[in-house]
């Protein structure tokens, strides 16, 4: 038996590699070790340098052997603890994500309407109050990374900022006057007129798919509305005015964060630094129109703030409209814009459904079959984008 193999044989014998976790695997392994000593220190007293060099690349290739076994063994381990958390990620955060949306819609038609709350504006304001509060408590401890405010900053964003606060604002008012499946359907049209947006401002181009989607939209829009046994013609003004304001939010935002970023510390701006930009400066904006619309004399006089259940659901929705922020971030970095979008559009289905049953809308065949084609309209619209 040559130098070599003799060494190696020592170092491998039993075939098997040493159980590096137990107490009996390291002292086999010691006294191994301690038989190569030996070997080598004979070696050494014969001047037989040939057969030292050759049993130094034996023990090197049986260290690399062992090496690459301990990292497939660590790695199976990872995949082990690792891997069911990332398949399961998707699925906890879209979830989360429909659950959060589908509570804060249905929590706001009960503030609205179940508890007949005339103050869109100062609902609005409380909302974003508890949004700001909590991001800046968390910002402040470290949980989460914020990027820090200055004034240019928040001039550049000022103008966003107003078109988000209409936003919130109509869509408050809509929801007030129009059943929950009905705003749904109706929000159809601001996947439209972003189209035409993108089209007249970028110059970007739909496929002829995206454009079929759109002429269904249309069609369920109308005959929705014509159907409606429940039709209030304020709130499809104001519904009408939300989408307008959405579709110029979703125009102008991407616009305004590439501008907002050369004003910022870290040359980038997260999306959580976004939230509390939305919600922080609307506050005052908030405040003005309160007094404005003379909301301030309302909530005060109103019997309905006396009410401690009504106080639990509108700070619920304040914390859900902050886990909607949360949830589709997670949700975004979990899948992709695309899953995103499909997943947002299957998600009208549930809150229309759940919309109709809770608040017992009155319906009609007619009415029920151009909600359900508008809802497929929405799907359609997402997977011709995708494609």
């Amino acid at each position: 038996m040559s130098s070599a193999v003799k060494l190696e044989s020592v170092i491998c014998q039993n075939d098997e590699d040493p159980d590096y976790t137990s107490v009996n695997g390291k002292v086999a392994f010691a006294k191994r070790l301690n038989v190569v000593r030996k070997i080598l220190e004979g070696f050494r007293r014969r001047g037989d340098w040939s057969a030292i060099k050759t049993s130094i690349g034996a023990v090197r290739r049986v260290a690399s052997n062992r090496y690459s076994k301990s990292n497939q063994a660590v790695d199976t381990e990872e995949t082990r603890e690792h891997g069911s958390g990332r398949n399961s990620g998707p699925l906890l955060s879209g979830t989360a994500y429909c659950l959060s949306s589908c509570c804060m819609i249905m929590l706001n038609k009960i503030v609205l309407s179940s508890y007949s709350f005339n103050a869109g504006v100062s609902l609005m304001f409380y909302q974003n109050l508890i949004s700001t509060l909590i991001v800046g408590i968390l910002g402040c401890s470290g949980a989460i990374t914020v990027e820090k405010l200055n004034w240019k900053l928040i001039k550049v964003w000022i103008p966003v900022n107003l078109i988000f606060i209409g936003m919130l604002v109509s869509g408050m008012y809509s929801l007030k006057y129009i059943n929950i499946a009905m705003v749904t359907i109706l929000k159809n049209v601001t996947n439209i007129l972003t189209a035409l947006g993108e089209l007249y401002i970028f110059g970007k181009r739909q496929n002829q798919k995206v454009w079929t989607a759109m002429f269904v939209m249309i069609i369920s829009a109308v005959s929705g509305g014509i159907t409606d046994l429940s039709f209030d013609a304020t709130g499809y003004a104001w519904q009408s005015v939300n989408c307008v304001l959405t579709a110029s939010y979703s125009l102008t935002l991407r616009r305004v964060m590439d501008r907002a970023k050369q004003f910022t510390k870290s040359g980038s701006l997260n999306e959580v630094s976004m939230v509390l930009l939305n919600n922080g400066i609307s506050i005052p904006f908030a405040i003005i129109l309160i007094f404005l619309f003379d909301e301030w004399r309302y909530v005060i006089n109103a019997d309905v703030i006396k009410i401690p259940m009504f106080w639990v659901a509108a700070t619920a929705s304040g914390l859900l409209g902050l886990a909607i922020s949360f949830t589709s971030m997670w949700f975004l970095k979990q899948t992709g814009p695309t899953t995103y979008s499909l997943v947002g559009s299957l998600n009208k289905i549930p809150i229309s459904i759940a919309g109709l049953l809770v608040f017992k809308v009155p319906l009609s065949i007619p009415n029920l079959f151009s909600i359900l084609f508008g809802l497929l309209a929405g799907v359609l619209f997402a997977r011709a984008k995708m494609s």
